[in-house]
């Protein structure tokens, strides 16, 4: 497995072997020993799968406030999508900077999405299926989010009209949005 840095120290691309032939392909998404070698030392303890029925459906910007906070290992199993990380670490000298990747099924990454980062993407294809790993469990009394289109990030979505649920549309500016984590 190959580890592809991102402009944050804890968040990385990482890009599986696949071994392809006239069959189609075989490949380790996630083998904990792998994950050792590369000093990731993380405890996935649930797969979360989302299908988006529609090119252009935006699923973010979340996180869960500590003690729930949550690492993901997030890929494409049919689709593509472009996925965006926040720093949201207070005194972090990345804070409120955020990066955007190109996950499908055809390049096969996955993002290492750490604990105080908002996640969220945007699908580029209609059917779009995302699979993700976390390390702690969700709790909905720890559940928050940011606005997709807080203008003090300006991220630069593939879409300006997104589809989204109710609760997507009411998170706050990161400015005003609850936030436990310090760098």
């Amino acid at each position: 497995m190959k580890e592809i840095n991102t402009i944050f120290k804890d968040a990385f691309i990482l890009e599986p072997k696949a071994f392809e032939d006239h069959r189609g392909f075989f490949m380790e998404s996630y083998n904990a020993k792998v994950f050792e070698e590369l000093e990731l030392k993380f405890e996935f303890i649930q797969d979360n799968h989302s299908l988006s029925v529609e090119s252009g459906t935006l699923r973010g910007m979340h996180y869960q406030l500590e003690p729930y906070a949550q690492t993901k290992l997030v890929r494409v199993v049919r689709g593509a999508i472009y996925d965006v990380i926040v720093d949201i670490r207070k005194g972090s000298p990345t804070y409120g900077q955020w990066q955007g990747f190109i996950l499908s099924e055809d390049n096969k990454r996955q993002l290492l999405v750490p604990k105080g980062f908002a996640h969220g993407f945007c699908t580029l294809v209609n059917n779009t299926e995302v699979i993700y790993k976390v390390d702690n469990y969700y709790s909905a009394e720890h559940d928050r989010g940011i606005a997709w289109n807080d203008p003090d990030l300006n991220i630069d979505w593939p879409t300006s009209n997104p589809i989204l649920s109710e609760k997507d549309t009411n998170h706050p500016n990161l400015k005003d949005a609850d936030n436990n984590f310090v760098y």
